[in-house]
C-alpha cells in the first residue's frame, strides 16, 4: 500500500474541496492518505510518504499563498528530488501563471510530476473534482 499525503492551503475553501478530492482518488486506488494544512507539514515528512499532493490557490500577482503555503514549500523542496509529486490550486484570475512557475520549481529540484496539474477557476465544478481524483489515483 503506498502511503500519500495532501498538503494544502485554502482561504475560501475552494482548495480545501479540491484536497478532499484528492484524497477520495487516492484513498480509491488504495493507497494510505495523510491529510496536511501547510502550517503542519515539514521537510522532515517529504521521505515518510510514496507522493505527496500539494494544493495552493493563486494569490496577488499570480503567486503561491506567501505567509504560510510558500514558506513552507521553500523548506521542503530541496527534499522533492526523485520525490513522485502532483500539483493543485484554485484561482480568480490570470490563466494560470502561478501553476507554470510553481511546476517549473519542482521540475528544477528534481522532482517527479505523476500527472498534469489541476487548476479551478473559482469554485471547482464537477469536471474539475473528477480531475482531482484521477491525481490522487495517480499519485496511488
Amino acid at each position: 500500500m503506498s502511503k500519500v499525503a495532501v498538503v494544502y492551503w485554502s482561504g475560501t475553501g475552494n482548495t480545501a474541496a479540491m484536497a478532499a478530492a484528492v484524497e477520495e482518488g487516492a484513498k480509491g486506488r488504495g493507497a494510505e492518505v495523510s491529510m496536511f494544512g501547510a502550517e503542519e507539514f515539514t521537510a522532515k515528512q517529504v521521505a515518510d510518504f510514496d507522493g505527496i499532493a500539494f494544493g495552493c490557490p493563486a494569490m496577488g500577482a499570480e503567486v503561491l499563498e506567501e505567509s504560510t503555503f510558500d514558506p513552507m514549500f521553500t523548506e521542503v523542496e530541496g527534499a522533492l528530488s526523485d520525490k513522485r509529486i502532483a500539483l493543485f490550486g484554485s484561482y480568480g484570475w490570470g490563466d494560470g501563471q502561478w501553476m507554470r512557475d510553481w511546476e517549473d520549481r519542482c521540475r528544477n529540484v528534481g522532482a517527479d510530476l505523476v500527472c498534469d496539474s489541476v487548476m479551478a477557476n473559482n469554485a471547482p465544478g464537477e469536471d474539475v473534482l473528477e480531475e482531482c481524483r484521477s491525481l490522487g489515483a495517480a499519485l496511488s
